[in-house]
């Protein structure tokens, strides 16, 4: 009997004891372990040397600035002679005489060789002659009319013979002159593949004339550029074989498009330098759009994206992205059209690793 009644009070003891504890007890023994945890947590955080709340990206900026831009044209040219042109023979024959050899100044009007004229100079003897004879008949004649003696008609007649002989004369003298080759402008004697005793043929052999004092540069620009490269545009011209550079304008640009190449010449007039010669490989940069007061950033500080182009400005070590309209590019510059003013500090490496909001740590600054 004393054996029932001890199994049922062990039961009541154990209730008793499944009691839960207090609340407030309960809060403040997880509290305590919370600090404790948060105390471990900063404790080694600060072993780390790092701390999320503190963590930023390296960065470089630059001071966005009003400036001037330009937008530059770039093709390739040649150096050529304002006058370079060669003088052939009017006539064929035989040369017989060179006057003159490569790199000699020449001037206009100079006869550089002559060709075999043999049979022309005997015409033009025969004709001289005829001429003389005519002249002795037509004075005769003329003093016997003035005489009165003899009739009208032979006084023309002889008169009229005289006139016909003289331009006979005057013509053989201008074939005689088909003969020589002579130089159409002031210059030097650039290049002659002629012998004594060769065959010349109008159109195929002759001598090259070059005024080496005054040179122009000569390039093609693309169809696309026929609205914005105009006569007097601003360009640079490097030369790289003579190591030289200058600045100047264009002094011609061409009208009508090209239709096999879909292109249109310029010309541009050079200084006379002891280092240019024709024929010679020029660079030209012209200037086809330039704005003054305007902003140009680095090419890389532009971030693309479906919403279009954007950029990041720092803002006491925060990235603020800030859209904006790009215009031109040249150089490694973009002018930018709207959304940025001077002042504002552009980042500028680093920009493909931020985003919105992030902070950053301005490692590099170029003003």
């Amino acid at each position: 009997m004393k054996k029932f009644i001890y199994i049922p009070f062990l039961v009541l003891l154990a209730a008793c004891s499944s009691k839960p504890k207090d609340k407030k007890a309960e809060l403040a023994d997880l509290q305590k372990q919370q600090s404790d945890i948060n105390s471990k947590i900063a404790k080694l955080q600060a072993e780390m040397g790092t701390t999320d709340s503190v963590k930023s990206t390296d960065v470089s900026v630059t001071e966005v600035k009003n400036g001037n831009f330009t937008n530059y044209v770039q093709i390739q040219g040649k150096i050529d002679a304002q006058d370079n042109v060669t003088a052939y023979p009017q006539a064929s024959a035989v040369i017989t005489a060179i006057y003159v050899k490569p790199g000699q100044h020449v001037t206009k009007g100079q006869v550089l060789a002559q060709l075999d004229n043999s049979v022309m100079q005997q015409n033009i003897a025969q004709a001289e002659a005829q001429v003389s004879l005519s002249q002795q008949l037509f004075d005769r004649q003329k003093n016997l009319w003035d005489q009165k003696i003899g009739t009208e008609v032979q006084y023309l007649q002889a008169q009229t013979a005289l006139q016909s002989n003289q331009k006979a004369l005057a013509s053989l003298k201008r074939q005689s002159g088909l003969y020589r080759i002579i130089s159409p402008i002031t210059g030097t004697v650039d290049q002659m593949d002629l012998k004594l005793g060769q065959g010349a043929t109008p159109g195929q052999t002759g001598i090259r004339i070059v005024n080496a004092d005054v040179l122009k540069v000569k390039a093609d620009v693309p169809e696309s550029y026929a609205s914005s490269v105009n006569t007097g545009n601003d360009v640079k011209i490097l030369i790289p074989d003579a190591k030289d550079s200058l600045i100047t304008k264009v002094t011609f640009a061409a009208k009508a498009i090209d239709p096999t190449s879909r292109s249109f010449g310029v010309e541009v007039k050079l200084p006379q330098r002891s280092t240019l010669r024709p024929n010679m490989t020029a660079i030209l940069k012209i200037a086809d759009y330039s704005k003054t007061n305007t902003i140009a950033v680095p090419v890389k500080a532009i971030q693309k994206s479906e919403n279009g182009d954007h950029v990041f400005v720092n803002q006491n070590g925060i990235a603020k992205q800030v859209n904006v309209k790009s215009g031109v590019t040249y150089g490694g510059q973009t002018e930018i059209l709207s959304g940025l003013k001077a002042g504002d500090q552009l980042v500028v490496e680093g920009a493909t690793e931020i985003e919105d909001g992030d902070k950053i740590k301005v490692v590099q600054s170029a003003n």
